[in-house]
């Protein structure tokens, strides 16, 4: 899937650093998501996707870091809604549980909303708030 989605991408214009993993042998996600997370997290990169099995563990791996919110998406709807109102910087995809074609539709869904702010604005600057 991630192979698909890169190549789609990049046919549509967008530049694309893949850090990983680069074959079908099994890996830990954590050692491809942190490198990632992190450079969200310190401006390197506005925007982020990543996936595993149930999306689950990268998405729980990414969100350890303060100014990273990734959103682990379905449907087209969760996609939009994550950006929209959570202004989540990345897109967290079940590749077990998903099809190509709707993971690449929820994607560029993903990458081309906007964060509407306004009464969103409040609830997503709670998130990050460290007790």
């Amino acid at each position: 899937m991630k192979e698909y989605l890169k190549n789609k991408l990049i046919k549509l214009g967008y530049d694309i650093e893949d850090m990983g993993t680069y074959s079908d042998a099994s890996v830990d996600y954590p050692d491809m998501i942190h490198p990632l997370a992190k450079d969200i997290n310190d401006g390197k990169y506005q925007l982020g996707i990543i996936l595993c099995g149930s999306g689950n563990g990268a998405q729980m791996t990414a969100n350890k870091y303060r100014n990273v919110r990734a959103a682990l998406c379905w449907s087209l709807e969760q996609a939009q809604l994550a950006r929209e109102h959570n202004n989540a910087n990345i897109i967290s995809l079940p590749g077990r549980f998903i099809k190509k074609d709707l993971a690449m539709e929820m994607t560029l869904n993903f990458l081309n909303k906007e964060f509407e702010g306004g009464r969103h604005q409040r609830r997503v600057e709670k998130i990050s708030k460290i007790l």
